[in-house]
């Protein structure tokens, strides 16, 4: 059965995210100390994305929040989501998120992947008509200097299963920069996705590993699908996966089992599940009618039915997955 977003999911998912994007802790932190004098508290030092276990979780849980805001206006919970922003999103709280950066230590901070999240927010409130848009720029600013700076230093492409994955990175980023109209960042992004992926070709798709919540292969392909033209993008898939109509290699076809939802790495798999559903269903909108679609979107409702009931219930996996969720139901 093809599971589509629901006012009912997206509620739940709504009553998730403000569970937890104001739950301080328990909190795994990304921060270098130089001194004593950097000791860290997370409400102190972030005081915006201090939720949610980690500052990344916490920014695309401020993301579902805000999807759904947009996109269900008449749910009960838009009027916690909407003092939860009011208090949150200020310039003030910004400006210390903002200052964070300048701090040593700091250059890798989140990168990619909260580097990404926190664009995709971004977008996401411009697209809603959000008054809190430009209160958060100067961050989103920020961390698109970040990518410049990056991208061209980056020799190699992260091909792993998990925060550092560049594929996912160049996504998420392309989105903002489609939404903010930023032709200079699609430009550079699309640039270097070529660079490393172009000449791509049979991938043999040794996954999942067994702490991803990403597939390589893809996440990948999603990638050069949003940043391809449509007739190139077509062609290199062909490429890419030449085995796509027969469902090979099987291993991106098949769900993956969850052994331990309470172990936060374990937990990833369901992540997986859901991520890949999300690029099978944007891979398969670039394609005609045939089977390499067929294929894409069976595997894409496996990977969702494999996942979808455990969004909630171990924290492990409930500060994160209704936002994983979210993207793999609506896109």
């Amino acid at each position: 059965m093809t599971l589509f977003l629901t006012a009912e999911m997206a509620a739940h998912f709504a009553r998730t995210a403000l569970g937890h994007v104001t739950r301080e802790y328990p909190h795994k932190a990304d921060h270098v100390m130089g001194s004593d004098a950097d000791a860290y508290i997370p409400r102190a030092v972030h005081p915006i994305f201090y939720g949610s276990f980690d500052w990344h979780s916490c920014v695309h849980g401020y993301w579902t929040l805000a999807r759904i805001r947009r996109l269900f206006p008449e749910l009960a919970e838009a009027a916690a989501i909407d003092a939860l922003f009011a208090e949150s999103l200020t310039a003030e709280k910004v400006a210390v998120e903002r200052a964070y950066l300048d701090r040593p230590g700091t250059r890798s901070f989140e990168r990619p992947y909260g580097w990404a999240w926190l664009l995709m927010l971004s977008g996401e409130l411009h697209a809603g008509g959000s008054p809190y848009a430009e209160v958060l720029q100067p961050l989103a600013d920020a961390f698109v200097r970040r990518f410049h700076d990056y991208l061209p230093m980056l020799t190699y492409p992260v091909r792993a299963g998990t925060h550092a994955n560049t594929g996912f990175a160049l996504v998420l980023a392309g989105r903002y920069a489609e939404r903010r109209g930023d032709g200079d960042l699609l430009a550079l992004l699309a640039r270097r996705a070529g660079d490393w992926f172009g000449g791509d070709a049979d991938v043999q798709a040794w996954e999942p590993s067994g702490e991803d919540f990403l597939s390589p292969a893809l996440i990948e392909a999603l990638a050069m699908r949003q940043l391809l033209a449509p007739a190139d993008f077509a062609e290199w898939l062909a490429r890419f996966l030449p085995g796509l109509a027969e469902g090979m290699p099987v291993t991106l076809f098949t769900p993956a089992v969850v052994s331990d939802r309470s172990d936060p790495k374990f937990a990833h798999l369901d992540g997986l599940n859901l991520s890949r559903a999300w690029a099978m269903r944007g891979i398969a909108d670039a394609l005609p009618e045939g089977a390499g679609r067929t294929r894409l979107l069976a595997a894409a409702d496996a990977h969702l039915a494999a996942a979808i009931d455990h969004v909630a219930g171990d924290y492990m996996g409930e500060h994160w997955l209704a936002s994983f969720a979210l993207l793999a139901l609506e896109g």
